[in-house]
């Protein structure tokens, strides 16, 4: 007992000295391994490596108990074991961290950026279609709806006019908060950051008289949003079921499954388009202007 309350006072002891004298080298040094081992953590997780990687942590903390309580049969067991197994683990995946290493030899900063870039299209394309499925069975069943996704223009203050939900999108949850006996139906649900992240929303109405007369006051919330954000909101009749689009103070009624995903996708994933090519077109000019000088 008194060697591991002296090695434990050891250890508290240098943490300490190394905050005090910590510099900002330190802190960048810290920085740089916490993105390797997030990578090296997504690298093992995506593939058949993730339950030997957590044998490899069990036997690492077996390993540190047997040396912080000196085991010493049992430490030079594991010794041993490590500097084997090491190198048998490289040659068992050799496949793998071959093809890691080309990617990210071939352009580090590229490869993590189209790492992120792919995955924020996969999600925008699931909420698309989750949407739009949604929207095209409440259409069949006479089910209304009103849903605003959030594009540039952040709905914080229109979200704390419903209930904060904070959710994964899916069909099923907004079909359910729209089904006619739920108490958010009547209300807008809002999309942010592509979760569902309020219901029960109430929208400013829009005061275009050019908006016909037949349409209630859900399309008039949806016109009305549009006017004063520049988010997307699909709307469906509760009346006669039909799809309508909302955007740039404009109602563009008469859609369906095929025309409503067409439109979100050149809508949502041509935001990210139209950044990229900001970016491109950025780079250029600063690399003509690099060249001027």
């Amino acid at each position: 007992m008194h060697t591991v309350l002296e090695f434990l006072k050891t250890f508290f002891t240098k943490i300490g000295i190394q905050f005090i004298n910590i510099s900002w080298v330190d802190i960048a040094d810290i920085i740089i391994l916490a993105t390797l081992l997030f990578y090296v953590y997504r690298f093992v997780r995506e593939r058949r490596a993730g339950k030997l990687a957590i044998g490899l942590v069990i036997l690492v903390a077996v390993y540190a108990a047997a040396s912080l309580l000196e085991m010493h049969a049992l430490g030079f067991l594991l010794r041993n074991f490590f500097q084997v197994g090491l190198l048998a683990l490289v040659i068992l995946f050799q496949p793998e961290l071959r093809d890691a290493l080309e990617k990210v030899g071939a352009d580090p900063l590229r490869s993590i950026k189209n790492m992120t870039e792919s995955k924020e299209i996969k999600v925008r394309t699931e909420v698309i279609d989750d949407i739009c499925i949604a929207a095209g069975d409440m259409s069949r069943d006479r089910t209304g709806a009103l849903i605003v996704i959030e594009r540039s223009t952040k709905l914080g203050d229109i979200m704390k006019t419903g209930v904060i939900i904070d959710a994964v999108v899916s069909q099923s949850l907004i079909k359910n908060i729209f089904f006619n006996k739920a108490s958010l139906h009547d209300g807008a649900l809002i999309v942010s950051d592509y979760r569902i992240a309020a219901a029960g929303c109430f929208l400013p109405l829009t005061h275009n008289a050019s908006i016909s007369k037949d349409k209630g006051t859900r399309h008039r919330a949806g016109v009305g949003m549009s006017e004063v954000s520049d988010a997307v909101v699909v709307i469906v009749s509760e009346e006669t079921g039909e799809i309508s689009l909302a955007m740039d103070g404009c109602l563009y009624g008469g859609q369906n499954y095929t025309t409503l995903r067409k439109q979100l996708t050149d809508l949502l994933l041509g935001d990210l388009q139209s950044k990229k090519k900001g970016i491109l077109r950025r780079n250029r000019k600063e690399d003509a202007e690099n060249g001027g000088n």
